[in-house]
């Protein structure tokens, strides 16, 4: 009997190698493909939330706008059409989480250099202080690509709508301030119809390596 195999070892060695290579083919077939959610108002946390939207649960998009850049240059939703981007609010004074997070952004900048498809945008939460030229400092100090990376300024109330009615990704403290915000750690992946398929924690390195992921199954998808 152990003859018999010996004979027809090449055969038994071929047949599990197709055998195999079948199954991959099964398998890789039959794997449902990964699908980012569309986020929605409703199922945000609410404290991220302007109340007027909590209860939104469908067609939530990015509202238009028109900020300037570090470079004196408005920036509009014309700059990032048909283009998946990770946006965040920050400010530069900031000594807390914005360094960390900043350095991801710089870290993600890195990855998607000679992607086309995607580009970066982050907000000043603290536009009165965060002028051009204090942008441009922050910009060349952080390694900022201007082809890749905007950081953008402007009117505050504009910032304060974007922030809690179309990215919903800042707290506030209540104090009942007009426009006031917290900026938080998280990051926003935003796809080609102006919709939130990602939220991260931009100061863990994890998140970072699961968005630079999912960049890449929305690719797929677009």
């Amino acid at each position: 009997m152990f003859s018999f195999f010996k004979e027809f070892k090449f055969f038994w060695i071929g047949f599990l190698i197709l055998s195999l290579i079948i199954i991959s083919i099964f398998y890789s077939i039959l794997k449902p493909k990964k699908v980012l959610p569309i986020y929605q108002p409703s199922r945000v946390n609410a404290e991220m939330v302007d109340s007027t939207i909590q209860y939104v649960s469908k067609y939530h998009k990015i509202a238009d706008f028109s900020l300037t850049n570090q470079n004196g240059k408005t920036i509009t939703q014309a700059d990032y059409k048909d283009k998946i981007y990770v946006a965040d609010f920050f400010f530069t004074t900031c000594q807390t989480i914005c360094p960390i997070m900043t350095d991801h952004m710089a870290q993600i900048q890195k990855a998607i250099m000679d992607d086309d498809e995607v580009m970066l945008l982050s907000h000043s939460v603290t536009p009165q202080i965060d002028s051009v030229a204090q942008l441009k400092h922050y910009a060349m100090e952080k390694g900022v690509n201007d082809k890749k990376w905007n950081l953008v300024t402007g009117d505050k109330k504009q910032i304060y709508e974007l922030a809690r009615k179309s990215y919903m990704a800042v707290k506030t403290d209540g104090n009942g301030d007009e426009y006031d915000m917290i900026h938080t750690e998280n990051f926003m992946l935003i796809d080609k119809k102006k919709q939130i398929r990602g939220y991260y924690d931009g100061t863990n390195p994890d998140d970072i390596d699961r968005l630079l992921e999912d960049i890449i199954v929305l690719k797929r998808e677009d």
